[in-house]
């Protein structure tokens, strides 16, 4: 266990740990999320900006709470979306997506409450849907909203702000 932690700690102070890591990753995180949005009809601005603000495109993110890689998967979340290392780029994008797909479904589209529920766990929000409060997560949403609207009109407008 030990061995496993020094490891995960060395490689997210490595060279790969900069916030866009090596043109080359960087390249094929942009496409897996690409990708997996359209496999997971989940809009591809929607997965830019999640991994905007989860982890700045960093694959080797690492939160106080235990959450890895671009999408900062939990355990959990990454065992029941099938992924087995969290830190690989295209295991944690899929699971991400996955994730996001089926909060997409379980709140009706309402991406409000999925971006809640992605950040504070489902069971936390479904409950009490936008009742639900908290000022931490009422930010990270409103961050998310704002890369979100910022990728779409960008997307429209062919890159030109």
């Amino acid at each position: 266990m030990k061995l496993a932690v020094l490891l995960m700690l060395a490689v997210a102070s490595g060279p790969f740990a900069s916030a866009k890591g090596p043109p080359a990753l960087r390249e094929y995180a942009v496409r897996c999320a690409r990708y997996y949005a359209h496999a997971y009809r989940v809009p591809v601005e929607l997965v830019e900006a999640v991994i905007d603000v989860e982890s700045d495109w960093n694959p080797y993110a690492v939160s106080s709470k235990g959450a890895v890689g671009l999408m900062q998967l939990m355990p959990a979340t990454a065992v029941a979306f099938g992924v087995r290392n969290r830190f690989r780029v295209r295991d944690n994008i899929r699971g991400g997506v996955a994730y996001l797909a089926w909060l997409i479904h379980v709140f009706r589209g309402d991406l409000r409450l999925v971006m809640a529920a992605y950040v504070a766990g489902e069971d936390q929000v479904a409950p009490h849907g936008l009742e639900y409060s908290s000022r931490q997560v009422y930010e990270y949403v409103s961050r998310v909203a704002r890369r979100y609207k910022r990728r779409r009109l960008s997307a429209t407008t062919g890159g030109k702000l």
